[in-house]
């Protein structure tokens, strides 16, 4: 695998490749590796000639300074894994190289219309236009055919896929399947911040999403399903910030019916912390199809 720190150099890297006839695949993250990571690169593997990683915990999309402080950072291990994963570029760049004109500069203001302005662009003001302004970023260096990212993070999926439209990248958006352990927590880069006991308490989020998928459709109103979810989660001992049943329609937009709808991706999204802890937990269940 390839290591590149500087981004010109990756550039040159990649349209040699492309002069020889490859197809690239770009999986963007902010490191600390776990297994839903990995399976985007054994996916991106899959389809494309030429596999391309990146490793950036970008500042501009932390609406919470010590939560940029404090997110988990294990390069040597991640490149290991990428190197036995099959990456054949990882693109490891600084602040400075990402942000010459430096992160609290203004950048260019995206229009994501309402998503920006629902569930975590709520509860998480200018997070989507820190994200829009760096994959704007890698999307211009990396210029891939296809871009790989994970269901778990749902709604960035659908900036990103927004964005997409908004620059006229060429790139076509592949969401691949959350990945989830043994007793159905989402994989997570936060899950390394968790105690032994809250780690065995997280479940319970999944356990939620699941109660709702269970009762969707049955007797009980969708809005009393969606209350009860709640309450579990509540006796759990989580303060939760959202927990919503939403439709999303084939423009992105949200949707939050009071029934179940036929003809659209239905998911449960969930954003909830335990009571004492700084680690905020999000995940989503598909809830047809």
């Amino acid at each position: 695998m390839y290591l590149f720190k500087r981004k010109d150099d990756l550039r040159r890297f990649l349209t040699s490749a492309r002069e020889k006839g490859a197809t690239t695949g770009f999986v963007p993250t902010m490191g600390a590796l776990h297994q839903g990571h990995l399976s985007l690169i054994h996916r991106a593997r899959q389809e494309c000639s030429l596999v391309v990683c990146s490793i950036f915990v970008n500042p501009t999309q932390f609406n919470d300074p010590a939560d940029f402080e404090k997110y988990p950072i294990t390069i040597e291990k991640d490149i290991q894994l990428l190197t036995a994963t099959g990456a054949d570029a990882l693109l490891l760049p600084s602040v400075a190289e990402m942000y010459p004109e430096g992160p609290g500069t203004p950048g260019p203001r995206y229009d994501f219309g309402e998503l920006e302005t629902v569930l975590e662009g709520r509860y998480r003001p200018g997070h989507f236009q820190g994200v829009g302004r760096i994959v704007h970023k890698l999307l211009d260096i990396v210029q891939p055919q296809r871009l790989f990212m994970g269901q778990k993070d749902l709604q960035q999926c659908l900036v990103v896929k927004h964005l997409l439209k908004l620059i006229g990248s060429p790139a076509e958006m592949i969401i691949c399947p959350t990945l989830r352990e043994p007793d159905g927590l989402a994989m997570s880069s936060r899950n390394m911040r968790l105690g032994p006991a809250e780690r065995n308490n997280a479940v319970a989020l999944y356990k939620a999403l699941c109660y709702v998928r269970d009762h969707l459709g049955g007797p009980t109103s969708l809005p009393e399903v969606v209350a009860a979810a709640r309450l579990q989660l509540q006796s759990a001992k989580f303060d939760i910030d959202y927990l919503d049943v939403i439709a999303v329609r084939e423009d992105g937009a949200v949707l939050f019916p009071q029934a179940p709808v036929s003809g659209l991706p239905m998911y449960a999204v969930v954003a909830a912390s335990m009571k004492g802890s700084p680690v905020r937990l999000i995940d989503n269940l598909l809830m047809n199809g």
